[in-house]
């Protein structure tokens, strides 16, 4: 009987094609769905690298690079694979400009912003991240931090009014009653006051006309002076004096931009809020209104937990 080696034999040989043949289909596979992820901003700032850099490192099967605006050609000459992230309001701007183009993840632009630029309009393949925090999300802060609390106060003008009808459809499960004062004017602090008279706590609008660093002053020592919390409007408010507000950081939104760029671009959303996010918190101002040491982590978590919940 007639022994063959090993390495000549015919079953051997055939599983060892087959192994090649699996493995170059691997590779093809895993290369094929490596994506080309561009990130636009007006100019190319340190600060840009380094977010670029840090996505970068999240994704190393892709190629991830920025470019400024004015190396850019119009947005409907970019490849449709493309990956389009805008890291600013003038890069939205300049995507705008062309109906045609790739996908489009905006990041970070709050909803008065959009408002501003889009109107009532939301052009195709573009999907909005919102920087604003929650209005639900707010709500429910104020739920965990001041459970006590029925009547929720919300100054607006005419740049936000269109944000009250989510806020009040937001407000009806939890129990709590939303009453709004319209201030368009913000040296006259009578709509601040009248407001206040009406309100167990203050909830700020991501409104830069309303809060801004002329007006800080005067909301915060107003409200306080009554024993009023002010909630919100941002992170940068709360260093201000506000009691406490949700956030997202850079961490977060790296982590979602990572989750989104995992999904095919016909699954993006047109609209996002961050389901990444903190809380912060002002331990002076809780002492002030004799309220407990806020333990950031847990409150986040309970919000988060609670999101999660139908």
């Amino acid at each position: 009987m007639r022994c063959y080696p090993v390495w000549k034999s015919p079953v051997l040989g055939r599983l060892l094609a087959m192994l090649c043949l699996l493995s170059a289909g691997l590779l093809s596979s895993l290369t094929g769905h490596a994506a080309d992820i561009l990130l636009a901003g007006a100019e190319d700032s340190p600060g840009m690298q380094a977010f670029t850099q840090a996505l970068s490192e999240r994704r190393p099967n892709d190629t991830v690079r920025f470019q400024a605006l004015a190396k850019l050609p119009a947005p409907g000459n970019l490849p449709d694979n493309t990956r389009l992230i805008l890291l600013d309001l003038a890069s939205l701007d300049w995507r705008l400009q062309d109906s045609a183009g790739p996908a489009t993840l905006v990041l970070r632009i709050s909803r008065l912003q959009a408002r501003q630029r889009l109107n009532d309009t939301h052009p195709p393949r573009l999907c909005l991240l919102w920087s604003d925090p929650s209005l639900e999300r707010q709500l429910r802060l104020i739920k965990v931090l001041l459970p006590q609390v029925k009547r929720v106060g919300v100054l607006y003008d005419n740049h936000s009014e269109f944000l009250l009808n989510d806020l009040r459809r937001a407000a009806g499960p939890l129990g709590l009653e939303v009453v709004t004062q319209r201030w368009e004017n913000t040296h006259d602090s009578r709509p601040l006051q009248a407001l206040l008279k009406n309100s167990d706590v203050l909830l700020g609008l991501d409104d830069p006309n309303l809060y801004n660093p002329q007006t800080v002053k005067n909301l915060l020592l107003s409200s306080y002076a009554r024993q009023i919390a002010l909630i919100g409007p941002n992170a940068g408010f709360v260093k201000a004096g506000s009691l406490a507000s949700t956030y997202s950081d850079q961490h977060d939104w790296l982590t979602i931009l990572d989750e989104l760029l995992d999904q095919p671009t016909s699954t993006w959303p047109r609209t996002h809020y961050p389901n990444r996010f903190k809380v912060a918190s002002n331990p002076q101002v809780a002492r002030s209104l004799g309220i407990e040491e806020i333990d950031e982590a847990l409150v986040a978590t309970l919000l988060a937990e609670g999101e999660r919940r139908p």
